[in-house]
């Protein structure tokens, strides 16, 4: 059975909704959740839920602040709950961790404690973004603002992994962001990252402009984490705009409101796939364990499928199949390069 450790303090509304969300996952059965954070918080929240079996409270006093900066939370921050969850999973007492909190701290405990798989010098934060055609991998949304043209090739592969092991795409195609479809577009990251993708053994069809994000047309899209942080960040602040826009439209006249309730299932359903709580959390591709990292506005739904994120990462063996797809990369190249 699957073991998640589940930061309970993390997030805009914790304890209560990232309690409610383990609640929802664990009725579901097939897991075992050990929430960690303050145990008297958590039982007086867990005593506003029905019982439910598999859930279990790892006492962690010290929450871990926005305003600290991760290099503080590794020196200071060592009874906080984020902390205390990575360090189950080093202990293998649990098989993953998910947090909804400071994700600067999420990202720099799991890099700490845990390390990187075999071959991987850098972690990537990988989201999933809806588009025309199903969904595409946008990988790194935040980890590194500043990348090397390796760097991001390791990230083609991981995605191009998690894509084929998550997604169920049998063969990924994986495209590069930039400013211009041709070769010879892009900043110096851009055209050298592009040259050495074109020698892996992933499917890469080149650059990708900003226009072609949503079409479909790539199922993994790599780019440095400055960029992609800066485009899931304009994606999701258009998303709520189109939402609110339509919203104001729809209810300034009489005609609206009937219409509305016409294309009432229609909006619901253009809400589902925008919206970051179906799809759970994001992974941090590359550690040598499982840490998924939460919206900090989750609700007890993005919980729940965050959990079932890490519990089908672990299933999934994902972390394996990235590390033998970056060995064989490295021998493919060592043996050209003899």
């Amino acid at each position: 059975m699957t073991t998640i450790a589940v930061d309970a303090m993390g997030g805009d509304d914790a304890p209560a909704s990232v309690v409610a969300g383990a609640v929802l996952a664990a009725q579901e059965g097939y897991l075992s959740l050990l929430l960690v954070g303050d145990e008297p918080r958590l039982r007086s929240e867990l005593a506003n839920h029905p019982a439910v079996p598999g859930i279990r409270i790892i006492h962690a006093p010290s929450v871990v602040a926005m305003d600290e900066s991760p290099s503080f939370v590794i020196r200071r921050r060592r009874d906080s709950s984020i902390w205390r969850a990575n360090e189950l999973v080093k202990a293998g007492e649990a098989d993953a961790v998910i947090s909804a909190g400071h994700t600067g701290a999420s990202m720099a405990t799991s890099f700490f404690l845990l390390g990187t798989l075999q071959g991987v010098e850098r972690p990537a934060i990988a989201t999933i973004l809806p588009t025309l055609k199903w969904a595409a991998v946008l990988l790194d949304v935040g980890a590194n603002v500043d990348s090397k043209p390796h760097h991001l090739v390791q990230f083609a592969i991981m995605g191009h992994v998690y894509a084929q092991r998550m997604l169920g795409m049998p063969k990924p195609r994986v495209g590069l962001l930039s400013i211009g479809e041709e070769d010879t577009k892009g900043n110096e990251l851009t055209k050298e990252t592009f040259k050495l993708l074109k020698q892996t053994q992933i499917d890469f069809i080149g650059n990708v402009e900003g226009r072609d994000v949503y079409t479909g047309d790539a199922d993994v899209i790599v780019c440095d984490g400055f960029i992609g942080n800066v485009a899931l960040k304009i994606s999701e602040g258009l998303a709520e705009a189109i939402m609110q826009v339509l919203r104001r439209e729809i209810t300034q006249s009489l005609f609206g409101r009937l219409g509305f309730l016409l294309l009432k299932p229609a909006f619901r359903r253009f809400k589902r796939r925008v919206d970051y709580a179906e799809y759970g959390g994001a992974p941090l591709l590359g550690i040598n364990g499982v840490s998924i990292i939460c919206h900090g506005r989750s609700s007890p739904k993005a919980i729940k499928n965050a959990i079932g994120v890490a519990r089908d990462f672990v299933r999934d063996d994902v972390n394996r199949h990235i590390r033998d797809d970056i060995e064989r990369h490295v021998e493919l190249h060592l043996g050209t390069a003899n």
